[in-house]
């Protein structure tokens, strides 16, 4: 049996190794890191912004492991979440810097003290809504609940923050589930109206509405989805990027006065929604 200084030597001695193989300060390219496909990006993409519903309750093997890979394989500049649980987003955060050395400031819009969404104790239950993550500081963040939420409730954040070099305004919702029309016209009524005040801003978000929904007609007319053969005149089928595993586009970047060069939808496995993210020109125009 080991005692006394002994027993506190290799006690101490555990805890080192332990540290080594999977601690926060473990280096890039650990035996723990997910391997990245070939050609992803090796630091933060300036000038790129992406959407996520990461989903919650899901509850597949690693997922905020193998979140954090599918984020780092674009490396945005910000990253605009829903359904993000304080907890989970964190540990994302970690695993992005200690990972793949991609370091990210995060703010919370979290709308929904949750037991069954988040876990926590049941008197302290884990903070339930959006987060958007930013490799630049941000400022000026609020968090808005909505009037209504419907079925649950929702509402929108807001920081300014660093994108292609240039401040600009962040937007992250979730308006209402679905078959809940007239509640999501209302709330994309209280985001436009904000949004608008803008020269220029970036609204990212899960807004459980296709492109030609009624209730979206406000959005529409004070921004743009930086997919740009994806309007709200259109109706013909695959026109617009699905972003749902039931082949719906209900997730968008609007962009305020930002010209779009480029974006793309991933397939994960962690989510029952797409990865969108789209690279963005904030340049003044000559």
């Amino acid at each position: 049996m080991v005692t006394g200084r002994g027993a506190r030597w290799f006690a101490g001695a555990l805890i080192v190794a332990c540290m080594t193989l999977v601690g926060p300060s473990a280096p890039k390219g650990t035996l723990f890191t997910r391997p990245l496909p070939a050609g992803a990006p090796e630091d933060v993409v300036p000038n790129r912004v992406m959407t996520w519903n990461i989903c919650n309750p899901c509850n597949e093997s690693g997922q905020n492991l193998g979140r954090a890979a599918d984020i780092a394989t674009y490396a945005p500049q910000v990253i605009g979440m829903q359904e993000a649980c304080v907890r989970d987003v964190k540990r994302i955060r970690d695993h992005l810097e200690y990972q793949y050395g991609l370091v990210y400031h995060v703010e919370y819009g979290s709308v929904l003290r949750s037991w069954s969404r988040c876990g926590g104790l049941p008197w302290r239950p884990g903070g339930f809504g959006q987060a958007i993550l930013s490799a630049a500081p941000m400022t000026d963040r609020v968090s808005v609940e909505y009037p209504d939420g419907g079925s649950e409730d929702r509402g929108y954040m807001a920081v300014t923050t660093t994108v292609d070099g240039r401040s600009v305004r962040v937007f992250n919702t979730h308006l209402a589930q679905r078959r809940q029309e007239d509640v999501r016209a209302e709330q994309a009524g209280v985001l436009a109206a904000v949004v608008a005040r803008h020269d220029r801003a970036i609204v990212l978000g899960d807004f459980n509405a296709v492109p030609q929904a009624p209730e979206l007609a406000e959005m529409w007319a004070v921004a743009a989805d930086a997919d740009p053969q994806c309007r709200a005149s259109d109706t013909a089928e695959g026109t617009c990027e699905v972003t749902t595993d039931w082949y719906s586009k209900f997730d968008y970047i609007f962009l305020r006065d930002i010209a779009p060069v480029g974006h793309g939808v991933r397939l994960t496995r962690f989510s029952d929604h797409n990865m969108f993210h789209a690279d963005v020109d904030l340049s003044d125009p000559t």
